[in-house]
């Protein structure tokens, strides 16, 4: 596969901007974009091994960076892990690695995928779209953040349901009416 960096991060940022922003998807998601403060790594991994020691990388810089540089990076890996499966499992391998670092409580990791999937959902089905990017992404969060955003989002253990309930409304047609424009 060949990796043209710039046009998966031009991807990435139009599925940030037009689904993840654009629907609300994620209300904390819009600061972090206006403020430059996302770092978008692609990666040339293509193999489960060659992902986990990048994502080991990624996890030291953004421990070691400064929040007002860099919020939180997105590992895109677009060759790496594309079976939905695969990179399901490949998340407890994350996990682990944040683990091992020390960095649980302070860092966590969160997935996104083409064909993302929830538990008890049929493949095919609206709701797995809010977390369906263009590639295969682990999103590399601050905790501090993420506690700080649900402290100014009152509502902040909704959000899952009104992800739903907007995807819903808008339904597989607006989805693709959405990437038409």
């Amino acid at each position: 596969m060949t990796i043209d960096q710039d046009t998966i991060i031009a991807d990435t940022r139009q599925w940030l901007n037009k689904a993840v922003i654009g629907l609300n998807l994620c209300p904390f998601a819009k600061a972090v974009e206006v403020k430059n403060q996302i770092r978008y790594v692609v990666s040339t991994a293509d193999t489960p091994e060659a992902l986990l020691e990048q994502l080991l990388e990624e996890l030291a810089f953004l421990r070691d960076a400064d929040p007002a540089q860099v919020e939180t990076t997105l590992l895109i890996h677009p060759a790496a892990l594309t079976d939905f499966l695969d990179y399901n499992d490949f998340l407890e391998v994350a996990d682990a690695a944040v683990e091992d670092m020390g960095l649980d409580g302070e860092l966590q990791v969160a997935s996104f995928h083409p064909d993302y999937q929830f538990d008890g959902t049929e493949p095919d089905d609206i709701e797995n779209y809010s977390n369906r990017s263009p590639y295969p992404t682990l999103h590399l969060l601050r905790e501090s953040s993420i506690d700080q955003a649900v402290e100014a989002f009152p509502d902040a253990a909704n959000i899952y349901e009104t992800n739903m309930e907007t995807l819903r409304k808008l339904g597989h047609e607006g989805w693709k009416k959405l990437w038409a424009v």
